[in-house]
């Protein structure tokens, strides 16, 4: 009797190796087109390295794939609209897809450790996360098949060959091949500067913002946070003390809106979860938690809104284009 296969539906569902790869590492007189393949391959092996784990069950792991899935997403929106093919549209939505399975399980394990961590060993809050349990056990098991469907590995295919090859890599109008052969020093002080000003300013109204308004603040402030971590080849020596300082700044404030958002979620699960039962949504509204992390993502901003906005030394842009 042959011996089961053991290779992982992840490792089938990863293209073979091309001959033709890119270097790994990012400098600023590349090309976009090559930039591009290097950042989402980047971030493509990384959801795959994490697909064994989130079958299993594994809260770390699924928490480092959908990382990596935004990672993956916010490189197809920072090289738009290069990439802005017939193709595309398909490929976001595979992928948004895949972030919404992702998403109630993970939910879920944040608002039960929640739950768990204010409340301790207390009997009524044991019987009450049953429900809350099993949910979470359930959507696992909707997630675990999704991993490993056949949807997941077409997706996984179409992606990977969308990156190397699809329709944006080959068109032939001047604009598209000026887009391509851009460097990326140009296109990312261009990008990183409009996106910068855009966060700055919905930042300032962030104390008067509903919560879906602050939860697409939150998403601009991730897109912003993962592109600046994608470019750390480029900074220039001199400019990595600016990085470092802009970085800290988003990341606090990522942190704060993280929490806000994960205090919505766990209301609204709350509500979904507990019709009949003991109202849990209390347990995810301090009005006095809210205020200190509103204060503290504000105090970030104003310090982000400090530093010096991106300039083109900063990524060393007067490097030549690579062939």
């Amino acid at each position: 009797m042959a011996r089961p296969s053991t290779t992982s539906t992840a490792a089938r569902a990863a293209p073979a190796a091309r001959h033709n790869a890119p270097p790994g590492r990012l400098s600023p007189g590349m090309a976009c087109d090559t930039a591009f393949r290097i950042i989402a391959r980047r971030h493509l092996a990384a959801v795959l390295a994490q697909h064994d784990g989130t079958c299993r069950g594994d809260p770390d792991a699924l928490h480092q794939i959908r990382i990596a899935l935004t990672h993956l997403r916010t490189a197809i929106r920072f090289f738009s609209p290069m990439v802005d093919d017939a193709l595309r549209p398909n490929v976001w939505a595979e992928l948004k897809w895949l972030n919404s399975q992702l998403g109630m399980v993970r939910d879920l394990d944040v608002a039960i450790e929640r739950v768990v961590a204010e409340s301790g060993d207390e009997l009524a809050v044991i019987a009450e996360l049953q429900h809350w349990d099993e949910k979470r056990a359930e959507s696992h098991r909707l997630l675990a098949r999704a991993l490993q469907s056949a949807r997941y590995r077409r997706l996984v295919e179409q992606t990977s060959s969308w990156i190397e090859s699809g329709p944006w890599s080959t068109r032939r109008s001047k604009e598209a091949i000026r887009l391509r052969r851009c460097t990326l020093a140009a296109h990312a002080t261009e990008r990183l500067t409009e996106w910068e000003t855009t966060l700055l300013r919905k930042a300032r109204k962030l104390r008067k913002l509903d919560v879906e308004k602050r939860h697409k603040l939150r998403l601009l402030n991730k897109r912003m946070t993962y592109s600046v971590e994608s470019l750390q080849d480029l900074f220039a020596e001199g400019s990595l003390k600016k990085q470092k300082s802009i970085l800290k700044s988003l990341r606090k404030a990522q942190r704060s809106l993280g929490q806000l958002n994960d205090d919505a979620r766990g209301r609204a699960l709350a509500a979904s979860l507990n019709g009949a039962g003991l109202d849990a949504s209390n347990r995810f509204r301090d009005r006095k938690r809210e205020k200190k992390l509103l204060r503290a993502a504000s105090t970030a901003y104003r310090k982000l809104d400090k530093t010096k906005p991106f300039r083109s030394s900063d990524l060393t842009p007067n490097a030549e284009p690579e062939s």
